[in-house]
């Protein structure tokens, strides 16, 4: 049987005061929905139906490149059980439907899994979990062991809302099931909705089986209502993250002062130290070390390679023994061959260094290929920009580049050539040559200054 899975995502997160859709909110890096979409793609289904409302035009445009999901409005807020409703129309008759809230972003693959397999055998499949302090869930009501009903919170007396099992409000059933079930719900209760956990009361009393699997790791099923929990699901990840990093062989210096908001793959021997940020995807070779306060992301760095303190990284590669920092920045299109060092205060941009070329303070090299062992001095800079387009720097092997240079791109620097401190090169230079682009020192003789001018 076809599974279709539905993921709820209409609701308003007043909670979270903010003008941005509740599950754009970004988690390790990825919006919430994010999340949930991408355990829903691994279980390979049909199609997938998102239900949005308040700030439905902003999740769809967000999410614009997917144009496999089935977006499906909810104009009025009937509550949970009227937005899968609404999606049942564009399910297929013999399909396992799967409901996941969008708001949940880390539930897993394996119990979803399970819930799927069991639905399959035509049973409704409900994901509970178990909490010393449940408040905010719907409860779990039994008799002789087995699942009779889910009590809503605001419905439940004081002996209810004792109940320690909760309802994580994510289930699986056969299309045909799930569609009789939602028929039956009514909308008697404390908020006048039509609540989705209904269905597995209905159930029970027309015979259907009904039954649930049960979470180990509580923030698995814990949403998002507003940013402390937010927050809370921000620390849990990155922890996780963290013991991932450090079971693969990285010593951190303090497992609680890293960010990880994508994926770092890292070889052994790593270190890196306190209050790192990573972004998108980040490879780390063997024995890298990264200094304290770096921000790095989309970038790959080789073997060997130590990136100092407060440094940033942007879609950059960088080959073996490389050294970075500290306070270097190298844009998006720097790459780095074996042994380059990159001081503090350099910038690069669209820049190819050759193997041990060094500039190792206050330069900037923006679109520019510097050829291998080249020496670019404190203050140089290439010009590549001429207020319309940008042009390109082109420096050979074994160049010196002297102090305060000022490189006007387009422009060629032949292999072993000098280029004198404080010179503006704006043609071509020749192979061995010497360039000086200096004006004329002048000293003037008998001059006064203006501290002596106005005592007069």
């Amino acid at each position: 049987m076809a599974l279709e899975v539905i993921v709820l995502a209409a609701g308003e997160g007043k909670r979270m005061r903010s003008r941005l859709a509740k599950v754009l909110h970004p988690l390790a890096g990825k919006p919430l929905l994010a999340h949930v979409l991408d355990v829903a793609d691994s279980l390979d289904p049909q199609r997938v139906h998102v239900v949005i409302g308040a700030g439905g035009e902003q999740v769809k445009e967000r999410f614009r490149e997917r144009d496999d999901i089935h977006w499906v409005p909810q104009a009025s807020r009937l509550g949970t059980g009227h937005a899968v409703k609404l999606a049942l129309p564009d399910i297929a008759a013999d399909a396992i439907v799967l409901v996941l809230l969008g708001d949940v972003p880390l539930i897993n693959r394996e119990t979803l899994s399970r819930c799927v397999e069991r639905a399959s055998g035509g049973e409704v499949v409900f994901v509970s979990a178990e909490f010393s302090r449940p408040d905010g869930f719907g409860r779990v009501e039994r008799r002789d062991g087995k699942v009779s009903r889910i009590v809503e919170e605001k419905d439940a007396t004081e002996e209810q809302k004792a109940i320690k099992e909760v309802n994580a409000g994510m289930l699986a059933a056969p299309r045909s099931l799930l569609a009789e079930l939602l028929d039956a719900v009514s909308a008697d209760n404390a908020q006048g909705e039509y609540y989705l956990p209904d269905v597995i009361g209905l159930g029970v009393e027309r015979g259907h089986r009904v039954d649930c699997v049960r979470v180990v790791v509580p923030e698995h099923v814990l949403g998002v209502n507003d940013r402390a929990q937010l927050a809370r699901l921000e620390r849990y990840c990155q922890r996780r993250q963290a013991e991932a990093l450090m079971a693969a062989g990285v010593t951190l210096m303090d497992p609680d002062r890293l960010d990880i908001r994508g994926q770092v793959t890292a070889g052994r021997d790593c270190t890196i130290d306190v209050n790192v940020v990573f972004e998108g995807e980040v490879v780390l070779g063997d024995n890298v070390t990264v200094g304290a306060g770096c921000v790095i992301r989309d970038a790959r760095i080789g073997d060997n390679a130590e990136i100092l303190p407060m440094t940033s990284i942007d879609g950059a590669t960088l080959d073996a023994g490389c050294r970075v920092g500290p306070y270097a920045r190298l844009r998006p299109g720097t790459e780095l061959a074996a042994d380059v060092h990159i001081g503090n205060f350099v910038e690069t941009k669209k820049a190819q260094l050759g193997a041990g070329v060094k500039a190792n303070h206050l330069a900037y090299l923006g679109d520019a290929t510097v050829g291998s062992d080249c020496n670019i001095g404190a203050g140089a800079i290439t010009c590549n920009y001429d207020g319309v387009d940008k042009h390109r720097t082109e420096i050979g092997a074994g160049v010196f580049v002297g102090t305060n240079a000022t490189l006007v791109a387009p422009l060629r620097i032949q292999d072993d050539a000098y280029v004198g401190a404080g010179s503006t090169i704006t043609k071509t230079v020749g192979r061995e040559d010497l360039a000086v682009g200096r004006g004329r020192q002048r000293n003037i003789q008998g001059w006064t200054p203006p501290a002596k001018r106005s005592a007069t």
